[in-house]
């Protein structure tokens, strides 16, 4: 049996967007699956629209879910959470917000600009100081990492 992300991904590709995640939620009946796609321009409610028909077509015939449910395709939001190694690429010189897994410098979060993902390991700028004008580099495993986001910039 193929996964929804499986028939989801060559759909959202062909339509030139990221698929960012995908969730299932619930059970029976009442299960939700939730599908999140991206791209650099933004997505729009078109862009949803055309991949939930899409998909819902997919989905019915390939019958990966075997009883009803709810599919919902949208944007992962402005502080979108980073999964995977393509997330954070694709974030490179945004400010993202790292939760640690062991506190670095006492700290066991990380506000910084991104501006290096690695095979083992990404590089964050951050602001030292209380006036925040010292820079400084700062090298993280991902083993190191519990959960990352984007940073809401206005």
């Amino acid at each position: 049996m193929r996964s929804v992300r499986d028939i989801a991904a060559p759909i959202v590709r062909a339509m030139n967007l990221d698929l960012v995640d995908v969730e299932c939620a619930g059970q029976g009946a009442r299960m939700l699956v939730r599908v999140f796609i991206d791209k650099s321009a933004g997505v729009t409610v078109d862009d949803c629209e055309k991949v939930h028909v899409s998909l819902g077509h997919a989905l019915d015939l390939q019958d990966p879910i075997p009883h009803a449910y709810t599919l919902e395709v949208s944007s992962p939001g402005l502080d979108r959470p980073l999964k995977q190694r393509d997330d954070y690429l694709r974030s490179i010189g945004r400010l993202v917000n790292l939760k640690l897994k062991r506190p670095v410098d006492g700290q066991w979060r990380v506000v910084g600009r991104l501006t290096q993902v690695g095979d083992d390991s990404i590089a964050v700028t951050v602001k030292l100081g209380r006036r925040e004008q010292t820079e400084h580099l700062l090298r993280l495993e991902w083993e190191a990492i519990a959960e990352g986001r984007l940073e809401v910039e206005f």
